[in-house]
């Protein structure tokens, strides 16, 4: 593709459609300053360049990574130079011990979650099912349970 100056400017919806976001993410984005402040025209239309695209592009994908909208902002400062790799390294090992540490819990859940499918027939009445009953003991180690 040619010089920013060339290229013909973009519309928040053709912005949208080429990043694969909507236009409200769009919207979002410039409100959480990931994404600069558009250009006008004379009547007032945001007018976007394929740097924003891209730009778009590298949010949607760290975000499907699962940092987390300051942490994207880090790693946009970062990427346009300001620091070295050290920094992304530290940033990625963070997220992925947050997410080893997610993955744990959810795994807690679902055996538990299990555990209590497997004693609930499925079967008459609400009164002494164990999901129902589990839920409402609110007890803080639900492996001990039945």
């Amino acid at each position: 593709m040619g010089p920013m100056s060339t290229a013909k400017p973009l519309t928040i919806g053709r912005l949208a459609r080429r990043a694969g976001v909507g236009i409200d993410t769009v919207r979002f984005y410039e409100r959480a300053r990931l994404l600069p402040k558009p250009g006008r025209t004379a009547s007032g239309y945001r007018t976007y360049g394929e740097g924003d695209v891209e730009r778009l592009r590298f949010i949607r994908r760290a975000k499907a990574l699962g940092f987390t909208l300051d942490e994207i902002g880090e790693l946009l400062a970062l990427s346009a130079g300001k620091g070295g790799r050290g920094p992304v390294k530290a940033l990625a090992e963070r997220r992925l011990h947050d997410l080893e540490r997610k993955i744990a819990e959810l795994s807690v859940m679902r055996d538990t979650l299990a555990r209590y499918a497997r004693h609930c027939s499925g079967h008459g009445a609400v009164e002494g099912c164990p999901i129902i009953e589990a839920v409402l003991a609110h007890e803080p180690h639900p492996e001990k349970t039945p």
